[in-house]
């Protein structure tokens, strides 16, 4: 008994020792704060020659159509109108803030390449698809799209045809040097079907001979067609079918070997897409400027923030691009859509959240 009492002692005083050495001990130390480094953002302008060149010269040089309705024309007192026009002097009020400081240099599908690289031009803004083989191999950069495009089939109402399928054994107009003609090779080819190139120098030559039934159909970018069948002697009596062979994404091109100006030339463009995106156009512009409180327009516009400062350009850049030439949706309104002889839909480009979505998108004013 008195053996038990003893164990039961030293058990009770080893477990108040234990709960003292618990009580004692100390409590760790909380761990450090993990810092939290801000990452730096030493954001400056990268030179760029070309922009220098065009302050000296005062002008921009653009290359362009020479004659293709609703993207280049020139009107009966010689001014240039149309849709890739009006990217060029968007541009020009971007980098000038005049959006006539523009030389118009028509050029063809053939040369147009050569007259960019060989620097007769700034800038070639010609109904052009970007295609892998022209952006890595021919010395040139696409700014962007302006225009997602794809090729088709103009053709008689009077054949009453629903798809290129019913084209088998057909004369088809095609212009030389461009990527319809390899579109539609490989089309006819992968489907087994015949069909005889009638292969022309350019869009007018094709038309003529279309229209004087020299070739039973003509195929080229579906906008072209567009543009043809506007001035034939009877729209009406032609009609572009369902059939779209292609993907053609239209943009401007510029020299590989500056890539501060692909950016001037990029950023003009998505300024006129995020000026619609946000709401604002030629006419409300201004007063944009003045009232506005959401912060991507403030920076668009200038108000607030160093954007063109990144461009090398002053801070009214995209303002000076909007109130001359107009938000997106006011370019191709007045050039391809209901104010034109077009009369084209948006179609794919729409934008990306317009009630009837396209692909048209820009990236963030930031």
């Amino acid at each position: 008994m008195i053996r038990r009492l003893a164990a039961s002692a030293v058990l009770s005083l080893a477990l108040a020792a234990c709960g003292r050495e618990a009580a004692e001990a100390p409590e760790p130390e909380p761990a450090e704060p993990v810092e939290q480094v801000a990452v730096a953002r030493d954001f400056a302008p990268t030179e760029s020659p070309t922009l220098q060149a065009v302050r000296r010269r005062g002008h921009v040089r653009c290359g362009v159509h020479s004659g293709l309705a609703g993207f280049a024309v020139q009107d009966v007192r010689g001014a240039w109108r149309g849709f890739d026009v009006d990217i060029c002097r968007a541009v020009a009020a971007a980098v000038l803030g005049d959006a006539d400081a523009v030389r118009f240099r028509p050029v063809s599908a053939q040369n147009r390449f050569a007259e960019l690289q060989e620097g007769r031009i700034d800038l070639l803004s010609r109904n052009t698809s970007w295609t892998l083989s022209r952006d890595a191999g021919l010395g040139i950069d696409f700014a962007g799209v302006t225009y997602y495009d794809g090729q088709g089939f103009l053709a008689p109402r009077s054949l009453n045809l629903t798809s290129a399928d019913e084209l088998n054994g057909a004369r088809i107009c095609v212009q030389a040097g461009t990527v319809a003609e390899v579109n539609l090779a490989d089309y006819f080819r992968a489907r087994g079907l015949e069909y005889t190139p009638v292969v022309v120098d350019s869009e007018a030559e094709a038309r003529s001979t279309y229209e004087a039934e020299a070739c039973d159909v003509f195929s080229a970018d579906v906008s072209a067609l567009a543009s043809a069948r506007s001035i034939t002697n009877n729209p009406n009596a032609h009609v572009i079918l369902p059939t779209v062979i292609s993907k053609e994404p239209l943009g401007p091109a510029v020299r590989q070997d500056d890539p501060a100006w692909t950016d001037i030339v990029r950023w003009t463009i998505n300024a006129l897409i995020l000026a619609e995106e946000l709401g604002v156009n030629s006419t409300t512009v201004e007063s944009s400027r003045e009232t506005a409180s959401d912060p991507e327009t403030r920076r668009l516009l200038g108000v607030d923030g160093e954007l063109g400062a990144l461009l090398g350009l002053e801070p009214d850049w995209a303002f000076q691009a909007i109130s001359q030439v107009g938000a997106y949706n006011e370019v191709f309104r007045r050039n391809l859509g209901a104010d034109s002889g077009l009369k084209l839909e948006r179609g794919l480009n729409a934008l990306w959240n317009a009630p009837d979505p396209g692909l048209l998108y820009a990236p963030p004013a930031r």
